[in-house]
């Protein structure tokens, strides 16, 4: 049951549920009672997009068709899917390779330039053996949009895969990733960053499989919910029989800054090896009073108080991006997101 099969048939059967176990939190059948129609081409200019002058090259697909395209897969590449239609619906496709002992970042950015619009996007990545991919992807719907955007990760032994989200949430929002791990010396770092208003939701779902001897994987989550947004975060890390030796770590942390917000966090580990070292974590709470007590006497008013300390704890996610001029813009987004000039 996907959405991208909902989008190709019509058939809004197909859609996920609340029955669905994975899905309980991102209900969309029962948000979407009709599907907007297809969004139309678009032959005009595009505005430049959150990571440019960072690239070396740029794959974009606006309105769900590709625009322009570039087989570059090493260095910096930009991929951008862009929504510049009102009320229609959006899918894209796209599929990476990075070859062995080669090098990638992939600056990705989802970009909600129009209203209301429902987007899928499916990724298939392979990276080879002694390959590096760090992939950044920020997420900046429109507040009434329903997107849904699916990474399905395979690596090859001694890869490295390091990955972070960051967004601001829609009407409903699911960015899942879907790692293969074969061990063999392979190292995945699987980080995120949600800071949600008003009545924004996000679903950051994850699952590493761990199939072979000698895996790491490590992964941090942090979040922010205030007004009536829904944050939700599902990770879960698998270590099958055989996956001996492995090390893996979860931890998952957020801020809920109203009584009407909501956070549902479902961490998971599944271990069916004997010698491993896995561990997680998982913390919700609010602002510490005594610390906004003491900005207050200091002359710190309350609202830009709590934009720094958000900004502040948000910041060890940011601070993990190894490429300098994602990290910036990383940094820059969070403090304009949180109404800080931290």
């Amino acid at each position: 049951m996907t959405l991208s099969t909902a989008l190709k048939t019509g058939d809004l059967s197909a859609l996920p549920s609340r029955r669905d176990e994975d899905w309980r939190w991102t209900d969309l059948r029962g948000l979407l009672k009709v599907l907007p129609p297809v969004a139309p081409a678009h032959d005009g200019e595009v505005p430049a997009g959150p990571f440019a002058g960072l690239a070396d090259a740029e794959t974009l697909f606006v309105n769900g068709r590709r625009a322009g395209a570039s087989d570059v897969a090493s260095g910096v590449v930009a991929l951008r899917f862009v929504a510049l239609a009102d009320k229609a619906s959006q899918g894209a496709s796209h599929a990476l390779v990075v070859k062995p002992g080669e090098s990638l970042v992939l600056l990705e950015s989802h970009e909600g330039r129009a209203g209301a619009y429902v987007s899928d996007v499916a990724l298939d990545i392979a990276v080879g053996e002694g390959a590096s991919l760090e992939r950044i992807v920020l997420v900046d719907d429109e507040a009434e949009a329903v997107n849904v955007v699916t990474a399905e990760v395979a690596l090859a032994p001694g890869a490295k895969f390091a990955q972070t989200v960051l967004t601001s949430g829609a009407r409903r929002q699911r960015i899942e990733t879907r790692v293969r791990h074969p061990g063999a010396h392979a190292e995945v770092r699987l980080d995120g960053a949600y800071l949600l208003d008003a009545q924004r939701h996000a679903d950051l779902t994850s699952v590493v499989t761990h199939g072979g001897l000698d895996g790491v994987t490590s992964q941090l989550t942090k979040g922010m919910v205030t007004d009536q947004a829904r944050g939700v975060f599902q990770g879960r890390i698998v270590v099958e029989k055989g996956a001996d030796q492995t090390d893996a770590r979860m931890g998952h942390h957020a801020l809920i800054l109203s009584d009407k917000a909501e956070i549902d966090a479902k961490p998971e580990l599944l271990i069916f090896a004997d010698d491993v070292s896995c561990a997680h974590g998982n913390t919700i709470g609010a602002l510490d009073d005594e610390v906004l007590f003491y900005a207050k006497q200091r002359g710190i008013p309350e609202a830009d108080a709590k934009a720094m300390l958000t900004v502040a704890f948000v910041g060890e996610v940011i601070e993990r991006i190894e490429h300098e001029g994602a990290r910036a813009v990383a940094a820059a987004w969070v403090a304009r997101k949180l109404g800080s000039d931290a």
